[in-house]
């Protein structure tokens, strides 16, 4: 199933180019304090709940006419793998913006950092560069979501932990300050179009990626790709500290990173997913 969250909090199943909405299948009023994760990612598991919500629902918008937010709301934590492709740390060596004087060898060498949750937003929202006078990135990468909670996991049962995928861009400011200063500004996270559901992919390790800034192709990939797989990188993650419901693990981005100005649209495939757009607004300095 894809899963979206549109028109200020709605929750919707994406079919072809209709949006339906299922809002009423879930309890959106929690008790404080509430659990860590996020609230709605604990019920999108039930997919039978789910089923039987759209076969009851009256209420049908055209995709095109909805506003997209990210299918996450209140991830606990958004976690980044900042070297993950051998072809992108090649680049980021050759590039001094990128390396700042780091030589770049493996990821279980840096490990992974963790992004503000503040930085998330959607699809129908603008990226905000930080500072106009510093370089700031696209960076496509595969967004893993948790769904089941996970605490020193094994990678052979990494998957069962799994909710769904969503496309990501991991902005990034660059300069030599730490990943999780440079990633966390506002905006800097972007997640959707919508949440396709596990089953809908079974094996996350051989899907194309691509995206491109006004019209012309930048980066180009596949999962299969990856240093550390997405069972590897839940494996990883879960050693160092437990994932809950709705937490994000960015996969990583291949090579063909670059800079973004005022203006811009970024588009960006994921195969089996779909197609997100979003445009780059001016700098806020």
């Amino acid at each position: 199933m894809k899963i979206c969250r549109f028109n200020h909090n709605r929750i919707g199943v994406v079919e072809g180019d209709t949006v339906i909405d299922i809002t009423s299948a879930f309890d959106l009023n929690p008790a404080w304090p509430l659990p860590p994760g996020d609230w709605l990612a604990r019920q999108l598991l039930d997919l039978p709940k789910m089923r039987a919500a759209v076969s009851k629902s009256s209420s049908r918008l055209a995709l095109h006419e909805v506003s997209l937010a990210s299918p996450i709301a209140n991830p606990g934590k958004i976690i980044g793998a900042p070297i993950n492709y051998r072809a992108h740390i090649d680049e980021a060596n050759a590039d001094s913006e990128i390396n700042n004087g780091t030589t770049y060898t493996n990821i279980d060498e840096f490990g992974l950092f963790l992004k503000a949750g503040s930085s998330l937003i959607g699809p129908s929202e603008t990226v905000m560069p930080r500072f106009s006078e510093r370089r700031t990135d696209h960076e496509v990468e595969l967004a893993v979501i948790i769904g089941k909670e996970a605490s020193f996991v094994k990678k052979d049962r990494a998957f069962e932990h799994i909710l769904g995928f969503t496309i990501g861009l991991d902005m990034t400011v660059r300069g030599k300050e730490f990943p999780s200063f440079r990633k966390s500004p506002d905006t800097y996270t972007v997640l959707g179009p919508w949440l396709v559901t596990f089953d809908e992919i079974p094996s996350p390790d051989a899907l194309e990626l691509r995206l491109s800034v006004n019209g012309i192709e930048k980066q180009r990939a596949t999962t299969s790709q990856l240093i550390f797989s997405v069972a590897r990188l839940i494996e990883y993650a879960s050693s160092f500290y437990t994932l809950f419901p709705g937490d994000i693990i960015m996969t990583g981005t291949p090579q063909g990173v670059g800079p973004v100005q005022p203006g811009d649209t970024i588009d960006v495939q994921i195969e089996a997913i779909g197609e997100l757009s979003i445009s780059v607004g001016r700098a806020a300095s």
